[in-house]
């Protein structure tokens, strides 16, 4: 069983940078697709990025291009989302996930393609 747990949420101010962190408990992090998601209340579980097996393919949703960067340090079984220039509509629970195998260059982008998640860390922004 994976257990994911993510880390680095928190309060900062519009136009300011945090980075989130996921960690991966299973000895074959190396074979997991990897992806963030984001939900604000009142609304659905929406797709931040994603990240392939092998770390070469990134995605992102359109409202967080250019300003976030998934990367992946297998050594440490480690997924990250740094978040730069923050705006108050990047205030939502942050997800990270996880999904065992399938092609190593894909990027996976609706909930339903992953099978482990974390419990979530609150990001606020402030205007």
């Amino acid at each position: 069983q994976v257990q994911l747990v993510e880390s680095g949420g928190g309060l900062v101010q519009a136009g300011g940078s945090l980075r989130l962190s996921c960690a991966h408990s299973g000895r074959t992090f190396t074979s997991y697709a990897m992806g963030w998601f984001q939900q604000a209340p009142g609304k659905e579980r929406e797709f931040v990025a994603a990240i392939s097996v092998n770390g070469r393919s990134t995605y992102y949703a359109d409202s967080v291009k250019g300003r976030f960067t998934i990367a992946r340090d297998n050594a440490k079984n480690t997924v990250y989302l740094q978040m730069n220039s923050l705006k108050p509509e990047d205030t939502a629970v942050y997800y990270c996930a996880a999904r065992y195998g399938g092609y190593s260059d894909i990027t996976y982008r609706q909930p339903y393609e992953y099978t482990y998640w974390g419990q979530g860390t609150q990001v606020t922004v402030s205007s």
